[in-house]
Parts: structure tokens; C-alpha cells; sequence
């Protein structure tokens, strides 16, 4: 059981708070925003369901940044007062961060993050298997979800890829499945067309869902994953590319990103994904 920080105390960072708690498998969450009052009642508003929902994960509210080091995994999420932690700010932050020795891996929660997840390798030089994105992978479960729904069916029986850039996501629906069969063999063209086009209106997710999406992540870092997990990274020469995020089905385990996974993609949908990549 491993200690996890999360900086920012907005709706973001208190739901991811509020969904490791819930799932009880980390050992203590603090929860860390320059409104110390704000994050301090949040987090005794979550522990405080704990008897209820029947968790007692430590969960506890600070306001100092550098708090977060020596945590075993770092989520940059958003700020009560001032949002998300991105762009410079979030540079700022990030550096201010590696500056004091924080090593631990590090899960951009946020959905205007993807620029700050780049610049962290580029800039920062923190070693790309360190840095992790969370939001975009609710976009998996909204493609099952989209999907799902046109075959009258739950969202848990269909298994499909997103993958790219966000937010320029792309569903590899020439490989997704929904109960046992092909998506194409079950959905039109016209409608996988369609299924795309709403997919596109999903973006950016809400909070609730992206502390659903991050909440694996973590938990992959610390213990291993048995099944691939869906998240932004950096890569290192897939696609041909070199320091540009997209969102992969990951291997995790080791604080670390262990192996990055190329999904099946028909002609077209890699095309649309390498445009998506710039």
C-alpha cells in the first residue's frame, strides 16, 4: 500500500481523491492545493464517507506543493482557484517538483495537459516511461459506450482502441469488438461514421470520469497491471515519432510505463492517426 499525492483540489483532483479512496488500494491519498482550508475540508468530506462506503484509506488535506515528494505517484490534476495545471504554469509547477528530487511517476489528469505532458520529457528531461496522461483515456469507454448503445447493448461488452493525440482521437472500430463479434460486422458504415463523429463531441470528459480513467493508472503503477491500460504517453519511436503524446494502450508496472502497445489499425485509421500526431 503506497502513499499517492494529488495537486489540486478542483473538481478534477477531488474526484480522483474521492475514486482512490473508494477503491481502497493505496494506503494514503493527500490531496495538495495552495487553498489549504478547501483541500483540508474536501478530504475530511471524503474520509468521512468512508464508514458509509465501507473504505479507510487515509485521505488528508495540504497545502504545500512540495509535500508531493517522496509520494510513490504524483497526479497533477487542477487547481481550486486557478484550474488546471497547464502550459507554463504547469512547466513551472512540474519543475519546482523535479527540482526538489521528486522522482515518482507522474499522471496528468487534466484535458488541456497534453502540450505540458510533452514539454516535461522535452524540457524537464523526466524520463518518458515517468510521465502519464489519464483524461483522454476516458474516451475509450465512450467510444464502448457510443457503441453499446447502437447495438442495444451494455458498453461492457464492447472492446475497442482510441489512440492519438488529444484531442484529436481516433476509434479503431476496424478492430473493436461487441459481444463476441466484429463492431463492422454488427454496425453500417454510415453509422460507424457517425459513432466517430459523436465520439469527437465527448471531448473534453468530465471529472467524475477521468477520476474513474486515472484511479487504474495509478493502481498500475504501483502493483502491475494484468491487462493492457489505456493512457497518453510520450513515444519513443512509435509511428516513427519522437516526443509527441498519444494515448496507447499501456503496459504498467515498476512506477513506470513497462511497454507501449500499437494497436490493429485499418489503412485509414492509422492515417487519421498519424494526422492526429501532426
Amino acid at each position: 500500500m503506497s502513499i499517492v499525492a494529488i495537486l489540486g483540489a478542483g473538481p478534477i483532483g477531488a474526484s480522483v481523491a474521492q475514486t482512490l479512496a473508494r477503491r481502497a488500494r493505496v494506503r494514503d491519498v493527500r490531496l495538495i492545493d495552495d487553498a489549504a482550508t478547501v483541500a483540508a475540508g474536501k478530504a475530511l468530506d471524503i474520509r468521512q464517507s468512508g464508514p458509509v462506503e465501507g473504505y479507510d484509506t487515509r485521505v488528508s488535506g495540504i497545502g504545500d506543493v512540495l509535500a508531493a515528494v517522496g509520494s510513490d505517484v504524483i497526479v497533477i490534476a487542477d487547481a481550486h482557484v486557478d484550474g488546471e495545471w497547464a502550459g507554463d504554469r504547469g512547466l513551472a509547477l512540474v519543475r519546482r517538483l523535479v527540482s526538489a528530487g521528486a522522482t515518482a511517476p507522474l499522471v496528468f489528469a487534466g484535458t488541456s495537459q497534453t502540450w505540458l505532458i510533452e514539454a516535461a520529457v522535452r524540457e524537464l528531461h523526466v524520463p518518458s516511461d515517468r510521465v502519464i496522461g489519464s483524461a483522454a483515456a476516458v474516451m475509450c469507454g465512450a467510444a464502448a459506450t457510443l457503441a453499446g448503445i447502437d447495438c442495444a447493448l451494455s458498453g461492457a461488452d464492447v472492446r475497442v482502441t482510441v489512440c492519438g493525440r488529444p484531442p484529436a482521437l481516433v476509434a479503431a472500430w476496424s478492430a473493436a469488438t461487441v459481444g463476441g463479434s466484429q463492431v463492422i460486422d454488427r454496425v453500417p458504415a454510415h453509422r460507424i461514421r457517425a459513432l466517430s463523429h459523436q465520439l469527437t463531441s465527448q471531448w473534453p470528459p468530465r471529472p467524475y470520469a477521468i477520476g474513474a480513467a486515472t484511479a487504474p493508472i495509478v493502481e498500475g503503477l504501483l502493483n502491475g497491471t494484468r491487462r493492457d491500460t489505456p493512457g497518453v504517453t510520450v513515444l519513443g519511436g512509435e509511428f516513427g515519432l519522437r516526443g509527441v503524446a498519444c494515448l496507447l494502450p499501456l503496459t504498467l508496472g515498476d512506477g513506470r510505463v513497462q511497454a507501449r502497445i500499437i494497436p490493429s489499425l485499418s489503412a485509414q485509421e492509422r492515417t487519421d492517426v498519424l494526422n492526429s500526431l501532426g
